[in-house]
């Protein structure tokens, strides 16, 4: 019997990863899933749930439109899921991130990256975000630079 107030081993983390009908998209998945699962650790996070939408520019714009009232494409949005339930069981729900393969094959060539460079990218900096990071307050954007260097090992989306 473990002691009052004593936790019991943490469920493993879930990682979803989907697109939403982009042709050839599988092998984009498995980097993501992979990635996911490497940003995770180095954060130290465990039983935790993240779910990772792989969509085309007219997919993200149409959640940008809808939930932030911009009418255009962008790179990758995160939705936090907030707090869990008291007493809930199973992983604890991180949120949502939205990343487009449009905007990433884009900026890759523009910027002279992999794409799997650029994948990761959105990915890390859309992962902070769903863990309260921002980049609006110079502080703030120091922190979140930092944090996205670290899990990508070279700087990131914020300046």
């Amino acid at each position: 019997m473990s002691p009052p107030g004593a936790r019991g081993p943490r469920p493993p983390s879930v990682v979803e990863v989907r697109s939403d009908g982009l042709p050839a998209a599988a092998a984009h998945l498995r980097q993501l899933r992979r990635s996911a699962g490497r940003f995770l650790a180095a954060l130290d996070l465990e039983g935790v749930e993240l779910s990772i939408l792989l969509t085309g520019d007219a997919g993200i714009r149409a959640l940008n439109r809808r939930w932030r009232r911009k009418d255009r494409p962008t790179d990758v949005l995160s939705f936090p899921a907030g707090s869990s339930p008291p007493r809930a069981t199973g992983p604890r729900h991180l949120g949502d991130v939205i990343v487009s393969l449009d905007t990433a094959r884009r900026q890759a060539r523009a910027h002279r990256r992999s794409l799997a460079e650029e994948l990761d990218l959105y990915l890390a900096h859309g992962l902070l975000h769903l863990l309260g990071h921002d980049h609006h307050r110079r502080g703030e954007a120091r922190r979140m630079a930092e944090m996205e260097c670290k899990l990508l090992g070279r700087p990131g989306m914020v300046p």
